[in-house]
């Protein structure tokens, strides 16, 4: 089998968080709503769920809120805050946001907000100073992806959680890849909204939550019945935030087993053998502040695209569009600084909790003939 290194992307869904799943998905099928046996036990079940979730990123379970996804929760985050919340028109962002950041907030734009996104510097990190000023410029919001989808870079969110809380803005950040590799606490980030994808920690597709810290008002981006507060209306899918709270729990012991040291070990020895048979080969992103996972690798004088076709035996992707003619580098690597020629040549190798010590051998191995190949 081809070795799997594009967790970034998805993960398989656990086999206990299956496990926890299947008797939402056969006999215990009742709607969360009714008064009955059937339907308490789901609600129930969600509640679990909701105390593993809020365990995970030191909150308390009511400020958690199940959404079809990151996505989702990003869209009541960004567009569903800053009217019950003072009503200031303004939003900053950054340069290097997912599109699910991005695109809600070029929604508001079209409806007369400013959007502030701010600059990064050639470390993919934001620049604070300009965060802080434009946040003094009357932000209503702040949003900012906490991990870098395609470079692992870590943001100071911290920092700019500061101004944001001394000026009166609420600070919203999207955790899709950070939380469940890393520590995520929102009391010491102090942040007022934070995202989380189920299906980058080894739970389904399709499920999401959104933290909102106690006090911050949100209207839902859908309207109907009175779920999850009020504020994502909509049957609950049961069996998936089951899932998603038996991850978070897994997500959690792993964390206390030193599971993102080991994972960061596994990264370095796969660049360290890269960096052994191609000498040019160089690391996008700032060096120590990122995923222990994530390596956005530069091959030297090739297109990454032609690298992954040429090397079967690893599955992983690049951030480039792809174009009927000609192929773009990555729009987050050119925000960076990055010349066209050299983000062409972009590969990110996400590793997961399944990947080994031989795997990143072999990938290693395989990724650097395929380089080699292209090279004559």
């Amino acid at each position: 089998m081809p070795i799997y290194l594009d967790f970034n992307a998805t993960t398989p869904i656990a086999p206990a968080v299956l496990d926890a799943m299947l008797p939402f998905l056969r006999e215990q099928y009742g709607n969360p709503s009714s008064g009955y046996a059937l339907g308490r036990a789901a609600k129930d079940a969600i509640a679990t769920a909701r105390g593993h979730v809020a365990a995970l990123i030191g909150a308390e379970a009511d400020e958690i809120i199940f959404t079809s996804g990151g996505t989702e929760a990003n869209n009541i985050a960004i567009r569903g805050t800053i009217e019950p919340n003072g009503g200031k028109r303004v939003i900053v962002t950054s340069t290097v946001e997912h599109p699910a950041t991005d695109e809600p907030c070029a929604l508001l734009a079209e409806q007369d907000y400013t959007v502030h996104r701010v600059n990064v510097g050639g470390d993919g990190r934001i620049d604070v100073d300009g965060a802080q000023r434009a946040i003094r410029d009357g932000a209503g919001l702040v949003t900012l992806i906490l991990a870098q989808n395609e470079t692992g870079v870590l943001q100071p969110v911290a920092e700019v959680a500061t101004a944001a809380r001394g000026h009166g803005a609420l600070m919203h950040i999207d955790a899709a890849q950070a939380v469940g590799k890393i520590d995520v606490d929102v009391k010491a980030l102090g942040v007022d909204l934070l995202s989380i994808a189920g299906h980058k920690l080894y739970a389904p597709k399709g499920i999401g939550v959104l933290y909102v810290r106690r006090g911050v008002r949100t209207q839902s981006v859908l309207r109907g019945a009175g779920q999850e507060t009020g504020r994502r209306p909509g049957t609950e899918n049961v069996a998936s935030i089951v899932g998603l709270g038996e991850a978070c729990r897994l997500a959690a012991d792993r964390l206390r087993e030193n599971g993102a040291a080991q994972m960061a070990a596994l990264a370095h020895d796969l660049f360290a053998r890269l960096q052994r048979e191609i000498p040019d080969i160089a690391l996008s992103g700032h060096p120590t502040a990122r995923l222990p996972n994530t390596l956005n690798v530069l091959f030297p004088g090739v297109s990454g695209r032609a690298v992954l076709d040429a090397c079967p035996q690893v599955m992983a992707s690049t951030g480039s569009a792809c174009h009927a003619d000609r192929e773009e580098a990555s729009a987050i690597l050119r925000a960076m600084g990055i010349p066209e020629h050299k983000a062409l040549g972009a590969v990110r190798l996400s590793l997961g909790a399944t990947t080994t010590a031989r795997d990143v051998e072999e990938a290693a191995n395989a990724l650097t003939e395929a380089w080699r190949k292209l090279g004559k």
